[in-house]
């Protein structure tokens, strides 16, 4: 990892853009510009501007029309997509590192002069609305969405995509306001991966921004962090779809906890050698689908474990669930963290091997304190202690978590 580490190069420019840079032998760059804003900075009542400023940015500029932006960075053999989260929204694409330029340009194009064309902007709020029907009609998906309403009052209660009445709401003038607002370069990341120059780099970044263009101050909303529990029925659906999810601590939290929250998440369900993958699927075969994962953020983080079973057998699955986390609470031994600890690193490893995976896990690392920090991995989750994964699971087991599951309704009704 140090090796890794002697490749990677961070500079913030004298316009406010900072640049972050890690070196590949691979033919292949990984580029994108994010901004540090997303949906939990949002009002209540403009919840879902930042997935709309995303979906807008690649519907046209001044110079390049959708169409043409999409060409020249996939006729050059590359891939073009964008992101919205809680904390950031970004414009990324992966193509042949000889075509750099062109990608620095076009996504550069993209971030400084959309058009927010009032034809386009009607256009994609119907394409938004279909979305929010989608979200709504997988139940997979859908469940993600309430859970988090389950552990937070304020703006993470609402869905990051917006409401249509929001989407409804949200005007040219206001999406315009809070581009200007927000799209900075002092505001602005961009990352790049790959065996291109770093100065390269720099030279399109220091001429792309204007340095006296300054960011308006983004005003942090309030959050509240609940546990609540609850049920839907609905419809057309055959299968019970349940999650059960628990505040951990931040990417901020000084001590460490935020890596142990990571170790429980795996030992619990990231993996068919997981606990609940074990007991639940395997054991008893009760679900096909079990997984975990840490959402770990600057300002808010969980863990959570999905299981898709039958209707009839979910209180008993949800009962093993609590009883495996008891059991690590009681139970765990030094021999079995070790052994997660190592599936962690592996996993961390392989992940690194896709330069749009690491251009993406600098990024936010950045976002939620310093780029710095992703190389410090392996030493923070082998300095996790066994003490500290047992108490997390302990506040489980007291009753500290949030329940949701929709369930098929009955036939009879």
């Amino acid at each position: 990892m140090e090796e890794m580490k002697k490749n990677f190069k961070k500079k913030v420019l004298d316009n406010g853009l900072t640049v972050l840079f890690e070196k590949r032998d691979l033919p292949i760059a990984s580029v994108c510009f994010a901004v540090k804003s997303g949906g939990i900075q949002e009002p209540l009542e403009e919840k879902g501007v930042s997935h709309f400023i995303e979906h807008m940015l690649y519907k046209g500029t001044k110079t390049r029309n959708n169409k043409q932006i999409a060409e020249e960075i996939e006729k050059r053999g590359g891939e073009l997509n964008g992101f919205t989260s809680e904390e950031a929204t970004g414009y990324w694409c992966k193509m042949p590192a000889k075509h750099l330029g062109t990608a620095l340009e076009v996504l550069g194009d993209v971030v400084r002069n959309p058009q927010f064309d009032e034809k386009e902007i009607e256009k994609e709020r119907k394409v938004i609305f279909e979305e929010i029907k989608m979200r709504h009609d997988v139940p997979q998906v859908y469940v993600f969405d309430e859970i988090q309403k389950c552990l937070y009052s304020g703006s993470l209660s609402i869905d990051l995509i917006g409401t249509y009445e929001t989407m409804n709401s949200i005007t040219r003038k206001k999406l315009v306001e809070s581009f200007k607002k927000i799209y900075s370069p002092e505001n602005m990341i961009l990352t790049v991966v790959g065996d291109v120059d770093f100065n390269e780099v720099l030279k399109y970044a220091e001429n792309m921004f204007p340095s006296d263009k300054k960011s308006e101050e983004i005003q942090e909303q309030p959050l509240e962090l609940k546990n609540e529990s609850r049920t839907e029925t609905r419809a057309g659906v055959d299968q019970a779809n349940l999650v059960l999810s628990y505040h951990v601590p931040t990417a901020e939290d000084s001590e460490g906890g935020d890596y142990a929250a990571r170790v429980l998440s795996s030992l619990m369900g990231e993996g068919m050698s997981s606990r609940l993958f074990s007991e639940i699927r395997e054991k008893r075969n009760l679900a096909y689908s079990i997984k975990g994962e840490a959402e770990i953020n600057k300002r808010f983080a969980y863990n959570f474990v999905y299981v898709g079973t039958t209707k009839e057998r979910v209180g008993e699955v949800k009962k093993l669930i609590l009883g495996e986390f008891k059991k690590v609470a009681e139970n765990l031994s030094e021999e079995e963290l070790e052994q997660i600890k190592e599936q962690l690193i592996g996993n961390y490893l392989i992940s690194i091997e896709d330069s749009q995976e690491q251009m993406t896990e600098l990024l936010f690392s950045e976002v939620h304190s310093k780029a710095e920090d992703f190389y410090e991995f392996e030493k923070r989750i082998r300095e996790v202690k066994l003490n500290d994964v047992r108490k997390l699971a302990d506040k489980v087991v007291k009753g500290n978590y949030s329940f949701f599951a929709l369930l098929p309704e009955d036939k009879n009704n």
